[in-house]
């Protein structure tokens, strides 16, 4: 089976700098905004409506950064592999409201704060994601 999501590197620009939309999951991981694409949606669309479900934050795509791909296993469907297609999008609204259905909390983090809760709490295959947005807004961690 495949299932194919998508989601972003949500950020604002603030007085203090760059900030950083990341969503503690079900599982205490703190990550990206992302969700299953639904029929008849592009990645993109998919990207912008999984975003402002999960976080409450309307967004602005501005560039894609990566793919990223991982089996998982599901109790019902055995393997699943899962393709990520993520982009940079810039906040459009600053007020960020958790879908507690789906998620724990969400948090607006400095690029460094950002980072070091997602090493120390993240996933592996969001890494390259987060390094690319970082290029891409001339952010250094």
């Amino acid at each position: 089976m495949k299932e194919i999501s998508a989601g972003g590197v949500v950020y604002r620009r603030t007085a203090n700098g760059v900030e950083i939309l990341l969503i503690e999951d079900r599982y205490a991981h703190w990550t990206l905004p992302k969700g299953k694409q639904e029929p008849g949606e592009t990645h993109e669309e998919t990207a912008l409506r999984e975003i402002e479900e999960e976080t409450g934050i309307r967004g602005r795509i501005e560039q894609p950064l990566e793919s990223v791909s991982y089996t998982y296993f599901h109790p019902d469907k055995g393997n699943v592999q899962k393709e990520v297609h993520y982009y940079l999008v810039q906040a459009e609204t600053d007020q960020a409201v958790p879908q507690l259905s789906e998620i724990n909390t969400v948090r607006w983090l400095s690029a460094e704060e950002a980072w070091k809760l997602h090493e120390r709490e993240g996933y592996d295959n969001n890494r390259s994601v987060l390094k690319k947005a970082f290029q891409c807004l001339g952010i250094v961690v």
